[in-house]
């Protein structure tokens, strides 16, 4: 394989001297969204509160039509505009080679649904052990591991398209799988064999698997279907260089409005209650650090390239919160302190994980030379 170095002007070039596209990062050149993208984010959640405070009426108008769950529509067509260009841009051809990876498989599987759910509940019992409905909406938080934001922040950190499709896919069908097993034993088994207090988490399959269909299945086949018709009528040049640089700018532009959205919906509750949500924030904070960190570091130890250790470190760390809170609500209640809890998770997991996508954009100019070859252009 050829061997990648730069240019002076910070392009790839290629063995044979063939320069590369430029770092497909978050860079001055890129447009006024991603050259300020922590201050449009912030002011997105700004606005989401805002509104939810002019318009007291505004999140119960919001969440009038809901899906499965309980999760209203304007929620659902966020996240379809934001993953759907993500989706498309996935050479699903590739996928084959990604699954032979057996490394970075069965290290996904174990850093999400083993390590992730128990580093949460020992958070939330060490740092919550006088707040048992936060405490509980935390480790529910931490079973609910990301099928749909995650594709946004590895894309902003120039991960592996390929792999975070096939990884969010093993998610969701273990979230199916294993969910309610796994909140059955952190709630009730585990607390019990330590002598803790117990709770019960009654939800079912089906509405796990309606979750997982909507939100992954339809923009993944929305995706799919987009890249198969286009490249057959117009052809892979058309669409990879033509097609793609158009719909690209839906991703950011879903995200801010998802964000301004679910701020609205749970503005009043996050602002009425500051001292639950900075206790609520602490574990939160400490998970998405120990959980990026951690997976980054297994990454290099495995001698993963770049792009496969910032997709694991992302995929780790990131949790389902439309699943946790809808699971929350339903559960619990809305007015609960489990649905506060769920509610706190995007207000602390957004802004973090921004910075931790320039955390690995600066990890990545420091990354061996060789293990940037093959990095998404």
């Amino acid at each position: 394989m050829a061997a990648v170095g730069r240019t002076a002007g910070g392009r790839r070039r290629d063995e044979d001297g063939r320069e590369r596209a430029p770092w497909p990062a978050v860079r001055p050149d890129r447009g006024v969204v991603d050259r300020f993208l922590p201050a449009w984010i912030l002011a997105a959640m700004g606005a989401g509160i805002g509104l939810d405070r002019i318009f007291p009426h505004l999140g119960r108008q919001i969440a009038a039509v809901q899906l499965t769950g309980g999760t209203p529509l304007p929620v659902f067509v966020g996240l379809l505009v934001m993953m759907y260009p993500v989706l498309a841009k996935v050479r699903y051809g590739r996928l084959g080679s990604v699954t032979r990876d057996r490394r970075m498989l069965v290290s996904s599987l174990v850093l999400n649904w083993l390590v992730g759910p128990a580093v949460m509940f020992a958070l939330a019992w060490l740092l919550l052990p006088d707040l048992p409905a936060y405490r509980t909406g935390l480790i529910v938080v931490g079973l609910a591991r990301c099928i749909a934001m995650v594709l946004i922040w590895n894309e902003l950190a120039c991960g592996d398209r390929e792999v975070a499709a096939v990884l969010v896919a093993l998610n969701a069908l273990f979230q199916v799988a294993a969910f309610a097993i796994l909140g059955f034993f952190y709630l009730r088994v585990l607390p019990g064999w330590l002598g803790l207090s117990t709770v019960g988490l009654d939800v079912s399959v089906t509405t796990i698997a309606e979750a997982v269909a909507i939100f992954l299945g339809v923009p993944l086949v929305a995706g799919l279907a987009t890249r198969v018709i286009a490249e057959r009528r117009r052809g892979a040049i058309w669409y990879e260089s033509a097609f793609l640089p158009r719909i690209a700018p839906l991703a950011l532009g879903g995200l801010l409005y998802t964000i301004v959205i679910l701020f609205a919906l749970q503005g009043g509750r996050i602002t009425a209650h500051p001292a639950a949500v900075a206790r609520i924030a602490l574990p939160l904070l400490v998970y998405f650090v120990i959980m990026w960190f951690g997976s980054f570091a297994i990454g290099r130890a495995l001698h993963l390239p770049y792009a496969k250790t910032a997709t694991l470190a992302f995929t780790a760390a990131g949790n389902n919160f439309e699943l946790a809170i809808a699971v929350c609500i339903g559960v619990f209640g809305v007015s609960s302190g489990q649905a506060l809890a769920g509610a706190v998770g995007p207000l602390v997991e957004v802004p973090v994980l921004v910075g931790l996508v320039y955390a690995a954009l600066w990890m990545r100019r420091r990354y061996p030379a060789i293990a940037l070859e093959g990095d998404p252009a």
